[in-house]
């Protein structure tokens, strides 16, 4: 595939709360811009998006995942995020790959926990953002009164960009042709409301307008792209991805006004750490040096580690040599990917602007930069919010012999997963933490069908601190009968507290060797084996 201008592109998250149509509205896009011959249904388990068999299972997206379709002569990265919470880690993974957070809310259900928080998080990445309201042909839903809403929570700048008419079969558009009869609210009014909104952030269009009146859409691009960066203008769009209606009037939008890369905000770049760290600029210029975002790693058991990362700078191709972070040792890119789905498609070449793939590369990991100069060392991204797993199991094996296997699987999964943590616990156990029930069932079942591992859990043993407090003495016999006489060992132990922090001093006290010397050190051991475990 030829290298394409960043001005040809756009790349986009859907994010917001579970079941509120995301990954039906990435089908319904494909299949509205020619990528696949129909839709997909989450029911029948055959979308782009969730082809995991887990996904397919719960019939909910538990990843990101990563497609791309070509409009109007445009490439369009799409990332269909999951809503459920406890899979929200992996939708904040993706905001630093994209220009554009599209929040997508139910018209049935309204604004949901996910919603709020994905809205927030958007912004904090200085994201331009826009609002989708899927569903308008559902039964019983008050559009009016849920666009109230939003503009209620998130602020007047929500305005939309269109309005839905024909009872949800169809949208009218309220920036470029704005006529037509929708079935609230009047076109005209949003049309003017919207053209208020824009001129508010350059003065010399606004002179212009309040001299002349209406403004042309060619004259509003530039102050419409700057509203979107400083988040002054949030365009509401309603759609139904089962019905399509609006749909092809989304990928329009997108086209027209959605930010390219050298229209969004740039990405948020340091280079060093703490309070010495400086911004770095990364120019979206396929001539210089490369430096690209890792956001999504993926242990596939066919194609083995597979790394998704945004091209923010330079141009990767077939035999570039890239750096992972500030790693010595470069690794060469044999072929350079974009990504429908489960489907690795050969690129050729990736641009700025561009989401895509390398695989086999071992070292490759979670939001690691990739360079092509030693220029680029010690670059990272501004570092994500991401949850801190609180749910705790811990887990052992039903076998023995298998503790190489889990061990092996566990940091499979850690790899993938920002928000999931394996570790070997002061109480001598295994510990994985997630952020939810249904986020351990996940990886349980990831554990047990596809890297076969068969364990047993339990709650987490409290590592209890406890020290000696005061002195007192003890004997045992351990006794051997092997036939005739019999042997047996006689073992007298003191111990006494020492100062707090001076830790563990064992005192042989043997006078006369009453007791071979080579039996000293297995009653140390057993000392310091009681040591780690105590008595409670």
């Amino acid at each position: 595939m030829p290298l394409l201008s960043p001005a040809v592109i756009r790349t986009l998250a859907l994010v917001g709360h579970g079941g509120s149509g995301k990954t039906t509205l990435v089908e319904a896009l494909l299949a509205a811009a020619g990528a696949i011959p129909a839709m997909g249904s989450i029911e029948k388990g055959t979308t782009v998006c969730d082809f995991d068999p887990l996904e397919k299972k719960f019939q909910h997206s538990l990843n990101s995942a990563v497609v791309h379709l070509n409009h109007r002569d445009t490439r369009i990265h799409l990332i269909d995020t999951p809503g459920l919470p406890d899979f929200i880690g992996r939708a904040i993974g993706a905001l630093p790959a994209v220009e554009t957070a599209v929040v997508v809310v139910n018209a049935q259900n309204g604004i949901e926990m996910i919603t709020s928080r994905m809205m927030q998080w958007a912004a904090n990445r200085e994201l331009c953002r826009m609002v989708v309201i899927n569903k308008i042909d559902a039964a019983n839903v008050d559009l009016p009164g849920l666009l109230a809403a939003i503009q209620a929570t998130f602020g007047r700048e929500c305005l939309p960009i269109n309005l839905p008419a024909a009872g949800g079969t169809k949208v009218v558009d309220c920036f470029f042709n704005p006529s037509g009869e929708a079935d609230f609210s009047s076109v005209a009014d949003a049309h003017q409301a919207l053209i208020d909104q824009v001129v508010e952030v350059d003065e010399a269009l606004m002179a212009k307008y309040l001299e002349q009146g209406d403004i042309s859409p060619d004259e509003l691009h530039a102050p419409f792209e700057k509203a979107l960066r400083e988040g002054h203008l949030i365009p509401v769009c309603f759609a139904s991805a089962r019905n399509g209606a609006g749909i092809a009037e989304f990928l329009d939008i997108i086209v027209k006004l959605m930010p390219n890369p050298t229209e969004g905000n740039p990405p948020q770049f340091l280079r060093g750490e703490g309070a010495a760290a400086t911004p770095i600029h990364a120019e979206p210029d396929a001539t210089k040096h490369v430096l690209a975002h890792v956001f999504k790693v993926t242990v596939d058991p066919f194609v083995g580690k597979v790394g998704v990362f945004r091209v923010h700078q330079g141009t990767i191709t077939q035999d570039t040599q890239l750096y992972i972070g500030d790693g010595r040792k470069p690794f060469k890119v044999t072929h350079p990917y974009l990504l429908r789905g489960k489907d690795l498609v050969e690129a050729g070449s990736l641009g700025p602007g561009d989401i895509g793939a390398v695989s086999k590369v071992e070292d490759i990991h979670f939001d690691a930069v990739l360079h092509d100069s030693h220029d680029e060392d010690h670059i990272h991204l501004l570092p994500l919010e991401l949850p801190v797993p609180m749910y705790r199991i811990a887990i052992e094996p039903k076998k023995r012999g298998d503790e190489q296997r889990i061990s092996e699987a566990l940091h499979k999964l850690a790899a993938e997963d920002p928000t999931f943590r394996a570790e070997h616990t002061s109480s001598n156990e295994t510990v994985i933490s997630g952020l939810g029930e249904l986020h351990m069932r996940y990886i349980l079942e990831r554990m047990q069908g596809q890297y076969h591992a068969e364990i047993n859990t339990r709650p987490p043993r409290i590592p209890y601190r406890e020290t000696v407090s005061a002195g007192a003495e003890g004997h045992y016999r351990h006794k051997k009968q092997t036939g005739g006489a019999g042997q047996f060992g006689e073992v007298f132990l003191r111990i006494e507290p020492l100062a707090r922090g001076a830790g563990f001093e064992f005192v042989d006290q043997v006078k006369g060797g009453t007791i071979p010397g080579q039996f000293i050190p297995a009653v140390e051991k057993g000392v310091r084996q009681v040591l780690e475990a105590g008595p409670v």
